[in-house]
């Protein structure tokens, strides 16, 4: 079987899975997504206390990593206050003081969503101290750019990355389009792309940048949250890049490798980790709540090493 006969295995490498459904992890499964990575991020409206803090980072290394893992797709997460939330000095300072309690946690993979908003000086306080932390601990560092003035936005979140010696290949930028991709890409930086229905980076865009800039350093995620987006948008890409003409091989860099090679670094995410997987059992509880409901039956999965759920 040659690489264009080979079903691809897929990486989202940036997808909110609070805010979705058991039904969209199944989805997920289905389409070929093997591993994820949550980013920390703003839950559309704002958080009053440091405990909604702690309780949401611990349900994001906790619950969210068991129910992606009872559709057999491995949950990994980058933990970091909000540029929206850093505008809030009192509770970000109480923020701060317990993030170094969860960024060493297993699969936390990096620092973030970290970076700016409206660009204040409050976002660039935090922002620059959640960099130290990141150099501090050794892991990876995902930005959050701008959707407002994002060209300004996105050379100065890598202007200060370069200032404090974050160096460019731990760092990934997030939410690129047609105007950023160039410099991240030049100054040696990961460049990430967010692909929304109707709006922002669509896949039709996509699979011209690609075309234009080829597969290094480049990976597509989801984002999908609360708003309208769509869990399946990696796979969708993926499928549209191989029916224009782009090889399997730069599909599957953009859409799986780079996504494990950047995030890899953070010790904490190997491929192993989904191709040696011993299967599912939905019967499972994590403190005391499964995934099913009103006499479903639990789907029991055994595989060998190196089969992968279907």
């Amino acid at each position: 079987m040659n690489n264009s006969e080979k079903p691809l295995l897929f990486i989202d490498p940036h997808v909110h899975m609070t805010s979705r459904t058991t039904d969209d992890y199944e989805m997920m499964r289905n389409a070929g997504i093997v591993a994820l990575i949550e980013p920390a991020f703003w839950l559309g409206q704002p958080r009053t206390a440091v405990g909604t803090f702690k309780d949401y980072f611990s349900s994001l290394v906790g619950w969210e990593r068991f129910r992606a893992g009872q559709f057999g797709i491995k949950h990994y997460c980058t933990i970091g206050l909000n540029s929206k939330e850093a505008n809030n000095e009192a509770l970000a300072e109480q923020v701060m003081e317990i993030l170094p309690l969860f960024v060493m946690k297993e699969g936390v993979v990096g620092v973030g969503e970290i970076g700016y908003d409206d660009q204040t000086a409050l976002e660039d306080k935090y922002y620059r101290q959640q960099i130290a932390l990141a150099l501090e601990v050794n892991l990876p560092i995902q930005i959050h750019t701008p959707h407002r003035d994002k060209k300004k936005g996105t050379s100065r979140s890598m202007d200060v990355c370069i200032e404090m010696e974050a160096a460019p290949n731990m760092v990934i930028v997030d939410h690129n389009n047609e105007e950023t991709v160039k410099e991240v890409l030049d100054r040696g930086f990961w460049a990430a792309f967010t692909i929304y229905p109707h709006t922002k980076m669509g896949n039709e865009r996509m699979v011209e940048i690609v075309k234009q800039y080829g597969s290094e350093r480049i990976m597509v995620n989801s984002a999908a949250d609360w708003g309208i987006s769509d869990p399946l948008a990696v796979p969708k890409t993926a499928k549209l890049m191989l029916e224009r003409g782009i090889d399997w091989a730069d599909v599957h860099k953009v859409c799986y490798q780079n996504a494990l090679q950047a995030f890899g670094q953070s010790g904490q995410m190997q491929e192993s980790d989904w191709l040696d997987t011993t299967g599912i059992d939905q019967s499972q509880r994590f403190e005391g709540s499964g995934v099913l409901r009103g006499g479903q039956l639990p789907k029991i999965e055994k595989l060998a090493k190196g089969d992968i759920i279907k």
